[in-house]
């Protein structure tokens, strides 16, 4: 948002003053903006912060934490990082499924962690699946939702799991600002959730992880709704029509609901996804590779502006119809 990178601007006048320690502004902000109480609210530098600590508060030696097979790194990482066992539950269809996470629930499982929407696949779990999954797991169990795509969202079987956090003592809800708000190298995260867990996690979080302009640039974001529209408006314009094309190609598209595709492609020699992205990374068109993820045959490619799209799109056309 232009509002946000003026508020980012403005700081820079005061960059001797420490940062006020609670992001009350911005937690008041985000509260005005969901309807949440700004004391069930923490702030963080980006959510990947809070994500670590919450394996940091909740995860010891022995216990157990699962996370979906494609699912974020940074789960794995903040549970091993804490000392706990990386539990993986497959998927279905590249979609998260409740009963194969339950099956590997035991008494050592503290913390199940779900990307909703996914990174990097770009699927969704129906929020009646979100509630299944809350109540077939054990009350000292931690369920932590990582809705850092939802504003992306445009479903109605979805939420990003406010609703369940409130009515709820064992829940958490992460969003971030690094996504619709653009303001990934600010680092700006926050997290919804009961007030003793708020309260665990404030005893071990630095005093001034948030930045002021971050802070500043983050409410300015929060409060442009016109340009979040605008930005969700393209975003979906877009992804449609990359789908269509890419599709159009002799590709795989796994359907997302996110501001990326997940681009499948064939084992046939010539057509492989390294050799698609050695193609494009020549032409300078960065795509993700997902080897890490268990992806080896899949390119992740974020809705970019119309010029980048088209260029991909045209590099991705030559590479297909190359002999």
């Amino acid at each position: 948002s232009p509002k946000a990178i003026a508020a980012y601007k403005a700081a820079a006048s005061h960059l001797e003053d420490y940062p006020e320690g609670t992001s009350r502004i911005l937690r008041e902000a985000i509260g005005r903006t969901f309807g949440l109480d700004p004391g069930r609210i923490i702030c963080g530098a980006g959510s990947d912060e809070i994500l670590n600590l919450l394996a940091h508060t909740y995860l010891s030696h022995g216990d157990e934490a699962i996370s979906t097979a494609h699912g974020f790194l940074v789960y794995p990482i903040a549970t091993m990082a804490s000392g706990a066992n990386n539990v993986i539950a497959p998927e279905t269809n590249l979609i998260a499924d409740v009963d194969t996470i339950l099956n590997r629930v035991t008494s050592r499982t503290k913390l199940v962690w779900l990307a909703n929407p996914n990174n990097p696949t770009g699927t969704y779990l129906q929020f009646d699946e979100v509630r299944r999954l809350r109540a077939g797991l054990p009350p000292h169990v931690l369920l932590v939702l990582d809705a850092a795509y939802s504003d992306y969202v445009a479903r109605n079987d979805y939420e990003l799991g406010i609703e369940l956090v409130a009515t709820s003592e064992n829940t958490v809800m992460t969003h971030t600002f690094s996504k619709i708000h653009g303001l990934a190298a600010l680092r700006i995260g926050w997290m919804f959730g009961p007030i003793h867990i708020i309260d665990a996690i404030n005893r071990i979080r630095g005093p001034f992880n948030v930045s002021t302009p971050a802070m500043l640039a983050a409410v300015a974001a929060i409060e442009d709704t016109a340009h979040q529209q605008i930005s969700k408006a393209h975003n979906e314009k877009w992804r449609n029509w990359l789908t269509k094309e890419v599709t159009n190609l002799g590709l795989k598209v796994t359907p997302s609901v996110t501001n990326f595709i997940l681009i499948h492609f064939p084992l046939e020699k010539g057509k492989t996804s390294d050799e698609a992205d050695m193609f494009l990374s020549k032409r300078g068109l960065v795509l993700r590779t997902l080897n890490n993820y268990g992806l080896p045959h899949a390119l992740r490619m974020t809705i970019g502006t119309e010029e980048a799209n088209r260029l991909v799109m045209g590099g991705l056309h030559d590479f297909m119809a190359a002999k």
